[in-house]
């Protein structure tokens, strides 16, 4: 189909049982407006919290998700279907960047390195196929480097819950306000979760942070002068990023959970469709190391592909692209409000860590579940060793410096489960040891 055409499915109402709205196709564009406004409300909580926690300007990543959502359609010609929301795996690599020399413009440096380099893997894939990937990356070291990028954040989120810094009127490091704010955003959260089986479900962590935030309100302990001064439309505030090799090392690991997640995804959206994505697989890759490169080079967040996201659809069978194009214009249209990203920014740290409770939990398990799902065998000697080793080395944060060079707790682990993982699978299997096959 032609860019930007797209075939109306039946009579632009209704879907019938057990039919879908394929890709290339879409509803009327009243309902294709009203599911794009569904794919917003998906992506906004979990697309917001990374800049929250990481202190980047939420309005900037909202601009650039928006921005790699249709660069990302064009790039895989209307045929994934996906929305570009911030991605939970750059979490750790940017808190360790400003901790460390260059502060944030460091870090928005490997934001921008590590687009390069999954850019780089896309056209590689475009011209080679993606069985090399599946070779590198079996199911044990995907889910062991997603494991060790969540719980290496537990000290983060603990001191940010109960020791962060808290607001009007409490001095810093206020041990009753903080960890009070994180209990009842956490309590909410896992609430909300248990009771809403739905929409609200899916957000339950986003909804969770509303909550603690208007109980902060309530008590006076938000900072308001920020969103009085706030103007209603503004462009964005952009950040230039700089170089350095020593905080770039810190984002490597990125991109191996940034490669695992999009061939997850085009996979997925090919087996709801029926279609054959196979050939999009490099595109999809190029498409969001292009956003990534993009968002760090203005002051963003690194992107990927949302399983929020799919979870819309699933609900609607509505893949239409067109959606999606929607929700992406929608996405810069908001960021151009500095109040509303005034709002964002004001979030107490109390409340933010409860959120970060359970939110570096639910990354670390998420882990564990691609071994489930992908039945690794844990009986094979090399697989438990390979995967224990490095969780403890990436929970322990076991670090070493070498000349200029610091390497962390995630990098040293990410190098133990693929390198490890392929030189001791191939001895055993040499042997005859090896129960994984």
């Amino acid at each position: 189909m032609s860019l930007f055409t797209w075939k109306m499915h039946g009579d632009g109402k209704t879907i019938a049982p057990g039919a879908v709205v394929a890709p290339d196709e879409r509803l009327s564009w009243p309902r294709s407006i009203g599911i794009g406004a569904q794919h917003i409300a998906a992506m906004f909580g979990a697309t917001f919290l990374v800049p929250l926690i990481t202190g980047l300007p939420p309005a900037t990543t909202l601009f650039f998700s928006g921005i790699g959502t249709i660069l990302f359609l064009l790039l895989t010609k209307n045929r994934v279907p996906s929305y570009l929301g911030s991605s939970f795996a750059f979490l750790g690599p940017i808190a360790a960047a400003v901790a460390g020399e260059g502060g944030m413009a460091a870090a928005l440096g490997g934001v921008v390195a590590t687009g390069v380099l999954l850019a780089i893997v896309g056209l590689v894939v475009k011209a080679a196929g993606a069985n090399w990937i599946n070779w590198l990356m079996p199911p044990v070291v995907t889910g062991t480097i997603v494991m060790v990028i969540g719980f290496n954040l537990a000290s983060v989120a603990y001191n940010k819950a109960w020791f962060g810094p808290d607001t009007v009127g409490q001095n810093p490091g206020n041990l009753q306000v903080g960890p009070m704010l994180g209990i009842i955003t956490l309590v909410s959260i896992a609430l909300i979760a248990a009771l809403s089986r739905g929409f609200l479900g899916r957000i339950s962590i986003f909804a969770g942070l509303v909550i603690g935030y208007l109980v902060a309100l309530f008590m006076g302990d938000v900072n308001t002068e920020g969103i009085k001064a706030a103007k209603w439309v503004a462009l964005p505030d952009f950040t230039t990023p700089t170089f350095n090799l020593n905080a770039i090392l810190l984002f490597v690991p990125v991109v191996l959970v940034l490669i695992a997640e999009n061939v997850g995804h085009v996979k997925a959206v090919a087996a709801m469709t029926g279609q054959n994505l196979d050939d999009q697989m490099g595109n999809a890759l190029l498409g969001d190391g292009l956003a990534t490169t993009l968002a760090g080079a203005g002051g963003g967040s690194g992107t990927t592909t949302y399983a929020e996201n799919i979870g819309v659809m699933a609900a609607t069978r509505v893949y239409s692209t067109a959606a999606y194009y929607i929700a992406g214009i929608g996405a810069v249209l908001l960021s151009l409000s500095p109040k509303f990203g005034a709002v964002l920014n004001a979030t107490p740290a109390g409340v933010l860590g409860g959120a970060s409770l359970a939110l570096f939990g639910m990354i670390g398990i998420l882990g564990a579940k691609i071994w489930i799902e992908s039945k690794v065998n844990f009986a094979d000697s090399t697989n438990i060793l390979v995967a224990g080793s490095a969780m403890i080395i990436g929970i322990a944060d076991v670090s070493f410096t070498w000349g200029d060079y610091t390497f962390n707790g995630i990098i040293n682990a990410t190098v133990v489960a693929v390198v490890g993982y392929r030189v001791l699978h191939s001895i055993a299997k040499s042997r005859g040891t090896s129960l994984d096959r």
